[in-house]
């Protein structure tokens, strides 16, 4: 017999081998599965069948106990076509501003781009239920579960005298000296300057009667 033979037959001994264990593994599994005493009792003294039993009830903890793996499906309401759009490009502004480099600026400038766009997301869908009622209380109530709106500040816009609104930063008493508001609050005939920036998002007045 020649050397090519001779390997030719060992590699179908190993196939067989491990044909048999996933055979047996397979025979297993399905019997544990299913609650039924297996058969193949007496010769589990055999290390192969030790070892494919060992496997199979590994296999079998692991299916019990793993949680589900959750999917990134997500289900788009009617109308969302229309204004993903916009979405997008204002979140692709989101992204350039976080990257965008702080040299040259104070610590509270460089989070001023930020604000403002969140603002322009949270008021362009604010706006278009709102206002122009142009789309419907699924899409906006989506929005703003997937955080395309701040609901919080939403919140704040439909009450009097918070119908413009910067951030929410604005009117916590606690982020401000002497426990009030922002200057930006303040409106614009009783100020003391008249040229005004908000430390916390560089707003210039949002007071409702500016």
């Amino acid at each position: 017999m020649d050397i090519p033979q001779r390997k030719w037959n060992w590699a179908l001994k190993v196939v067989r081998f491990f044909n048999k264990i996933v055979m047996e593994l397979s025979d297993l599994v399905f019997t544990l599965l299913n609650g039924r005493a297996t058969t193949a009792a007496p010769v589990l003294h055999s290390p192969l069948i030790v070892l494919s039993s060992a496997s199979s009830q590994l296999l079998l903890f692991h299916n019990r106990n793993m949680p589900k793996v959750k999917t990134n499906r997500v289900k788009y309401p009617e109308g969302w076509e229309l204004i993903e759009p916009t979405l997008r490009e204002l979140q692709g502004k989101m992204r350039e501003a976080e990257n965008d480099p702080h040299d040259g600026k104070r610590k509270c400038e460089t989070l001023w781009p930020i604000f403002k766009i969140a603002h322009q997301k949270s008021r362009y869908v604010f706006d278009l239920y709102h206002r122009r009622m142009e789309i419907s209380p699924e899409l906006y109530e989506f929005c703003l579960d997937q955080g395309y709106a701040d609901r919080n500040i939403i919140a704040k816009w439909k009450k009097a005298g918070y119908e413009r609104l910067c951030c929410l930063r604005c009117i916590q008493p606690r982020d401000h000296n002497f426990q009030t508001t922002c200057v930006c609050r303040v409106p614009k005939h009783l100020r003391e300057e008249k040229v005004i920036e908000c430390v916390h998002c560089g707003c210039k007045g949002c007071a409702s009667g500016d």
